[in-house]
């Protein structure tokens, strides 16, 4: 018997994989020369943030695979 997948977990599968492609075109736009402030001006160290968002797009592409893999 072949066991579907669960559609709720398709769809979460599906909306964390958007929420990769967001991170990885914010890395873009950074490599790109973007700078980010802060409401009161202030600018984001850019550097610390292009690491955040990689290190966050690597754990995802760990998490999207075990979800793929549970998934089927």
């Amino acid at each position: 018997m072949v066991q579907t997948p669960d559609p709720a977990a398709v769809a979460a599968l599906e909306r964390f994989k958007a929420q990769r492609v967001t991170a990885l075109y914010r890395l873009d736009l950074i490599d790109q020369g973007a700078v980010i402030t802060y409401e009161d001006g202030t600018p984001v160290d850019m550097v610390s943030e292009k690491t955040r968002l990689q290190a966050q797009v690597a754990d995802m592409d760990r998490r999207i695979a075990r979800l793929e893999r549970s998934v089927g």
